[in-house]
Parts: structure tokens; sequence; C-alpha cells
């Protein structure tokens, strides 16, 4: 199995280590996180990212002078060629059943995952589908 380069973006330090550690404790892929718009772009940009992890809620995010959210970086990141092919899941703790949809559509990211994580081991699964691997 190929390791994986995992970008996690999240704005909680606390939460983003103790995913990234779990993550990488239970599988052989690598975490690197951050909230920073900059650094997501030229990490995507760069070829250094197989799939990424979207937290919707990044207060105090901006990209071009405007501020953004997960949903908006998500888009931004899967309308722009050199990007569109990473897989993106969103993962946040505030979608509501009937927001699910919505959510996809408005980020265009493949999948849509809740946190608190409950499973670490189905989590794995589902970035490795969604990159093949």
């Amino acid at each position: 199995m190929k390791s994986l380069k995992i970008l996690l973006v999240e704005d909680d330090v606390s939460i983003a280590k103790s995913i990234a550690k779990l993550i990488e404790r239970m599988s052989v892929h690598r975490v690197r996180f951050t909230d920073n718009p900059e650094t997501i772009f030229e990490l995507c940009t760069a070829g250094n990212v197989d799939i990424v992890i979207m937290d919707i809620n990044l207060p105090g995010a901006s990209w071009l002078g405007e501020e953004v959210s997960g949903t908006d970086l998500s888009r931004l990141l899967k309308t722009k060629p050199a990007t569109a092919h990473i897989p993106i899941v969103i993962l946040t703790a505030y979608a509501m059943a009937n927001e699910r949809e919505s959510l996809i559509v408005n980020s265009q990211a493949n999948e849509l995952l809740t946190k608190p994580i409950r499973d670490y081991n189905i989590f794995i699964e589902k970035l490795e589908q969604l990159t093949n691997n």
C-alpha cells in the first residue's frame, strides 16, 4: 500500500494534532496540517498532496484579501486545473442531514464526513478509496 500525503485543513491545532496522530499511528500515511490558504495552495499546486481533509469553519482565514471558509477553499481548489484532481473530504461537526448535499455541491468536494471521527479504520479506508490507493 502506498503512503498517502494527506493535507488536513483545520483551525484548531489540538484537533489537528490528534487527527494527524491517529491517522499516522493506524496507517502508513503522512499528515500535514495548516489553516493557511497560501500554504494549502502551495502544497496542492506543487503536487505534495494526495488528498485534502477540509474543515468548513476557518475563522480569520483569507485568500486574496477575502475571508474564506473551507467550503470556499475546496471550491477554489476544484476549479483550478493544477489542483482539480485532488480528492477533498469536507470534515465538519456542523452538518445536518438536510445540509449534506448542499455542502457537497457548494464545496465541490468528493465526500463529506462528520467529526468527531468515530471509527478511524473506516475513515482511513474512505480516504484510500477516494485516492484509489
